[in-house]
């Protein structure tokens, strides 16, 4: 139920009430019984969400974690993949290609 203000053009009292959305505004101020009560316009409230991934876990179906999972193992390995043809492995040996004798060729 939201909250509404009001206040009092006859005695200046200013109050807030709890009150359902289809229910009309009060009338009667309880401090000096004067049918004076106006509702005041609001701003309103926002909406705060508090805590650690609501969207993560309230809206999430089983199936979803399933693929979700299910795909991280492909991820991981594409990238040990990638990274492996790059760089060489620590225990393999590497052998420099033999030099190529520029001066020396062979003219009859």
């Amino acid at each position: 139920m939201p909250t509404y203000d009001y206040r009092c053009r006859a005695c200046g009292h200013e109050l807030e009430m709890f009150q359902s959305m289809s229910e009309g505004p009060k009338r009667k101020c309880p401090e000096c019984g004067e049918l004076k009560l106006q509702r005041l316009i609001g701003t309103g409230a926002g909406i705060l969400f508090k805590g650690s991934g609501f969207y993560e876990t309230d809206y999430r179906s089983s199936a979803y974690e399933k693929d979700k999972a299910a795909d991280k193992p492909e991820e991981n390995k594409a990238k040990s993949d990638k990274a492996g043809a790059a760089t060489p492995a620590k225990d393999a040996k590497v052998t420099p290609a033999p030099k190529k004798d520029k001066g020396s060729s062979s003219s009859s």
